[in-house]
């Protein structure tokens, strides 16, 4: 049986990473990562790195590892192995799969976003628009940065291909209803696009659960190498006539998505960061974040204002917070010279700072299961160094 890891002290022995002063409040661009994966990617380089199908030992290692990858995708987001493709990064797989999705689409359909969106989840949507002739709209938030369902349920018409949205917002924490907004695309006829990427560090995803018809998501963000992984349902994605070269293969059906040939060592990373995750066990994960985010909501220091859910039901701990007299560049650096990884800006986030009217973005915390306490309370004590 897994050993079950129950301390933060614990879950850090594992990251050589984190044995150095910087404190890491940066995993909403890309975790820190342990070194089992460390180890994993380059022991695939040294004893098996060779391509597919040849008659050779190392060969068949790859295949094999590449064999493992799908499985484990598949058990990870709870598909099966026909759903499940890896490729660059989120965003190319998410433009790949929009442009197979919207092959016969005519002048006229619509695609629905919402403004807690990455633009991951936007782009993709606005050049196919381009190209075609489309209408993409963007379902509205309240003042809290929740996303406003009954203004999302008034733009789903019959017209509608795909409502896309976020499980999770990469810039203001918003956790979204995703079973409830796939169950409205799916009363219209449309498809449930799902963005993953910011949830995939803070809680299991099931893709059967809410009913998700495409889900795309980036194990760099939950603790594994720069990869992306997508989801989608095998007859959907059967039916869809992908992008590729003649030569490559047609099974399992997801991989007619993935374009050259796969970053075989990345996904020996992604095998051990999931093995990771199995380990420390999502109780572990929720409730320690859980923790650590509501201390840093009830310490946060005058004059920050947070912008988003003021509590943690319905959020992750990821906090962007602005103050008045000092612009997010100037103070991520400053927290920078005092050891605080944080960013600044939009992080691609555009909608939603546009409609906060965040010209220049804010400064992100964003809080993960391997910080610590004393991380929060020492970063709440340097916001409140360089408030005044």
């Amino acid at each position: 049986m897994a050993r079950v890891l129950t301390t933060v002290e614990a879950v850090r022995t594992r990251f050589t990473a984190l044995q150095q002063p910087l404190a890491f409040f940066d995993g909403p661009g890309g975790t820190q990562v342990p070194d089992s994966v460390i180890d994993a990617i380059s022991d695939h380089l040294r004893f098996a790195n060779a391509n597919t199908g040849g008659p050779f030992h190392t060969s068949r290692q790859t295949d094999a590892l590449i064999t493992k990858a799908r499985a484990t995708a598949a058990d990870f987001l709870n598909a099966t192995v026909d759903e499940v493709a890896f490729g660059a990064n989120m965003t190319t797989l998410n433009f790949a799969l929009t442009r197979a999705a919207a092959r016969n689409w005519q002048e006229g359909d619509e695609i629905v976003c919402t403004r807690l969106d990455h633009d991951g989840n936007v782009s993709p949507w606005l050049e196919l628009a381009h190209d075609k002739g489309l209408t993409v709209r963007f379902a509205e938030v309240d003042r809290e940065c929740r996303l406003d369902l009954d203004h999302l349920r008034s733009l789903v018409t019959e017209r509608t291909r795909v409502v896309a949205f976020p499980w999770a917002s990469n810039a203001v924490g918003t956790v979204t209803p995703v079973a409830e907004i796939a169950a409205l695309a799916h009363e219209a006829g449309a498809l449930a696009w799902v963005d993953a990427v910011h949830f995939g560090p803070h809680g299991p995803i099931d893709v059967q659960a809410v009913d998700a018809d495409v889900l795309v998501c980036s194990p760099y963000k939950f603790y594994g190498p720069h990869l992306g992984l997508a989801y989608g349902k095998a007859a959907l994605l059967e039916s869809w006539r992908p992008y590729k070269v003649r030569p490559a293969p047609d099974f399992p059906v997801a991989s007619r998505y993935e374009t050259g040939t796969l970053a075989h060592e990345l996904l020996a990373g992604f095998v051990a960061a999931v093995e990771y995750l199995r380990d420390v066990g999502w109780q572990f994960v929720t409730e320690h974040e859980r923790e650590l985010g509501q201390r840093f909501l009830d310490g946060l220091p005058v004059p920050w204002r947070l912008r988003g859910v003021p509590t943690m039901e319905a959020r992750v701990p990821t906090f962007a917070i602005t103050h008045e007299a000092l612009p997010p560049q100037e103070a991520s650096m400053r927290l920078g010279e005092l050891g605080f990884a944080v960013w600044d800006g939009n992080y691609y986030a555009v909608e939603i700072m546009e409609r906060l009217g965040l010209d220049d973005g804010a400064v992100r915390v964003g809080i993960v299961h391997y910080n610590t306490a004393d991380e929060v309370e020492r970063l709440l004590a340097a916001l409140d160094e360089i408030a005044h």
